[in-house]
Formats: structure tokens, sequence, C-alpha cells
């Protein structure tokens, strides 16, 4: 499923440059205006919907804080303070290193950017492997004619009208979002109830090393295709749609879906591996069977054919800075183990602040 889009790759051991501010592509997706692309994630899954043009009306309510389209003297700033985080790995075989990176698909600005062993690891690579690069306008129109073919589920009265409040508690006009699939609708909600502690997936970490591995010039790869992602986010059947929105409903009105993003990010922020790893104990996010069935068919059976495609990579030559969700990264099944099995010397890189280890 691998897709390679990048006009340009580096030859094996040439130093890519490192770009300068105005030459990174910061996708900034404005939740406000007209011309809006939203990003919709879940867990470690990201997802671009395109050609959503709506007016965000004025709201009366209290509104959790819009993004700002940063500016190069903003990106520089951060950029000369950056600090590592998320969780890294360095894989070696035949004579070649490449690297993991487990991302976070909501971020706060100051986190886009890589530290010094993150952007250390990127500068000795040549190519920049992701589950899909956010920037291929190829990408972005194969994603919005798949969501425009997507099927329907007709959901109850009451379960739209607690969409519609949820939305407008978001201060999102319920009409931008009503021409989605009901899944797409809750999957929207469910990432952007992170706006109200300033995490934005218009500050994606996967989106923002697709615009530093094109202002480097480097090899930038999708891992998978749109389609099979839109597959993957496809209930099988009407009950199961109906199911996946009431449960995902309960736990925004509850609160409980901000709480677990908000563990998530810090877990990811200060690079606390052992946390992350313990995932499935504390995100309470497995309590019925088709919780666990979505969390394998998102997570775990995904693995062995990124596994396959970073090894493919890897093994025609190329080193790879694969960056990917980060509970893709953890566990017996995780892509560290994977990579393992297929031969490689894995090694786990500390990005916690000194004094935290």
């Amino acid at each position: 499923m691998m897709e390679n889009k990048s006009p340009r790759r580096k030859q094996l051991g040439e130093r890519s440059e490192w770009p300068e501010p105005a030459e990174i592509q910061v996708p900034f997706y404005s939740t406000n205006g007209s011309n809006m692309l939203k990003i919709i994630n879940i867990c470690c899954l990201a997802l671009l919907i395109t050609g959503a043009h709506s007016n965000f009306a004025e709201a009366e309510t209290v509104c959790p804080p819009a993004a700002e389209n940063p500016t190069p003297e903003k990106i520089q700033a951060a950029m000369s303070v950056a600090r590592d985080r998320g969780f890294l790995w360095r894989i070696s075989k035949d004579g070649r290193t490449s690297f993991l990176y487990g991302t976070i698909h909501v971020a706060k600005f100051d986190w886009m950017f890589p530290g010094p062993k993150v952007t250390q690891a990127i500068r000795t690579t040549d190519t920049l492997a992701l589950e899909l690069d956010a920037l291929d306008p190829d990408i972005q129109a194969r994603m919005a004619k798949g969501i425009a073919e997507l099927q329907s589920t007709e959901l109850p009265e009451l379960m739209v009208k607690r969409l519609r409040d949820q939305a407008e508690a978001m201060c999102i006009p319920y009409d931008s979002i009503a021409k989605l699939t009901p899944e797409f609708q809750i999957i929207t909600l469910s990432m952007m109830v992170g706006r109200w502690d300033g995490l934005d997936a218009s500050f994606a970490v996967d989106a923002v090393l697709a615009g530093i591995g094109r202002g480097a010039k480097k090899n930038v790869v999708s891992l998978e295709t749109p389609e099979f992602q839109l597959q993957l986010l496809t209930m099988e059947t009407p009950k199961e749609t109906i199911s996946f929105v009431q449960d995902s409903l309960n736990e925004l009105e509850t609160g409980r879906a901000l709480s677990q993003i908000n563990r998530a990010a810090k877990s990811w922020e200060s690079a606390d591996y052992a946390e992350m790893s313990n995932f499935e104990d504390w995100c309470e996010c497995l309590n019925t069977e088709l919780d666990r069935r979505m969390m394998k068919r998102l997570n775990d059976d995904r693995n062995p054919n990124l596994a396959k495609s970073i090894n493919a990579l890897h093994e025609s030559g190329k080193q790879v800075f694969a960056a990917v969700g980060s509970l893709h990264m953890f566990g017996p099944l995780g892509l560290p183990a994977l990579m393992k099995k297929l031969g490689y010397q894995v090694e786990q890189v500390d990005l916690r602040l000194k004094g935290s280890q």
C-alpha cells in the first residue's frame, strides 16, 4: 500500500539541507473561515478531509481558542527552542540505520517542531515515511473523493440532536459537518474537543514533518492509501455505526474524551515510554466488544503491513525516518518488536528531559 509521490529523492549518504522557516510548508488547517481543511484523527489514525467550504458564524457561547496561522518569525522562534518529544527508536540492518518515530495527531503549536535528537535522526536519513503524506495533492483529492462516495447511515433524531449539541458547544455549526457520514462527524468532534486545552489538529506533528521533509528536499512517501484508511473507519453495519456514535457521544458528554486526549498528549509531550506502553490499562477505551475490535483493526492489524513497507524501503537502500502514530510503537505487535523479528537491531532513544529520567 506504500505510495511514493515525492518529486525528488536524495542519494544515499547525501546530507540533506535543513529548511529555513519560510521554506517549511506548515500545514495550517483553520477551524474558522472559508476553505476549511479538516484533519480527522482517531487514536493513531490521521485522515484528511478536503474541500469542506463553510463560513463559521460568530458564536455567543464561550468557544475554545482558535489556532492562529503562524508567521515565519513565530516558526523561527519555536524552532530555536524546540525540545525533543515523542518516542524514537533507531533500527539498523545491512550496514544502514533508519528510525521509527511515534507521533501525535493533535498537538500544541510549541510541540510541532522536532528537538535536537529527532532533528539529527531526520538529517541522517534520505526518506521520510508517513501513514499518509498530508501535503500530497493527490492524497488530498483521493481522500475528498472517497469521503464524498461513502454511504451514510441514518441516525435516530435524538442522536442527531446530541451531535448538533456537541458541535455547537465547540462553536462548530453543525451544518458544516452534517453532510459527512456519522462516523466522520463524531470523529471530527472527538478530535476537536482537545482545542479546549490547546490541542489542535492544525498542529498535527505528522503533517508538520511532511512540510519539513519537503523543505529539506527529502523523499516523502505514504505507507498507506487514503482508500485503505477510509475503509478502516467505516463501520460494517448500520447497527455498528449507531453503536460507535452512541459510545463516542457518551465519551464527549461525560468529559472522558477530553481526559483521554490530555493524558495521551502529556505522555507524548514528556516522552513517557512507560505510560504510553500501558495505554490500554488507563484509556477506558476498550470497554465493549466493538471498542476492542476497533482498536485491533486500527492498530494491531495495520502494523505488519507498516513494518513490511518500512522494511522494503530500507532494503532498497534507503535510510528511512518512519513517523506514525505513537500507539503503533508499543506492545508485542508494535513496530519496534516487528522490526526486530525482521532482523533489525532495535534501540530505544531516550527523549526525556534530563532530570525526568
